[in-house]
């Protein structure tokens, strides 16, 4: 058990019939059923936290195009001529 930390928790009776069927099944510990459980949760909230700086960004992009003036001239073009092509 080199490089662990022993740790006590405290499981509903349920979790615990799961886990005891989860790790029979895959031939592992209970311990390492949670921690792959703990990896998995910890995995999908780091993936949120970068979705979540991707849209800052992405909203940074669309404020600055809003904000920028029109081009001159203005479009050569009217929406109903696109749906000919």
């Amino acid at each position: 058990m080199s490089g662990k930390i022993c740790k006590q928790i405290y499981i509903e009776p349920h979790q615990e019939h799961l886990l005891k069927i989860i790790a029979q099944q895959r031939g592992v510990s209970e311990a390492e059923i949670i921690r792959q459980a703990i990896n998995l949760h910890i995995s999908s909230m780091t993936n949120f936290q970068t979705n979540i700086a991707t849209w800052e960004s992405e909203k940074t992009f669309i404020n600055s195009i809003r904000n920028r003036s029109a081009l001159p001239g203005g479009r050569d073009w009217q929406r109903e001529d696109l749906y000919e092509r």
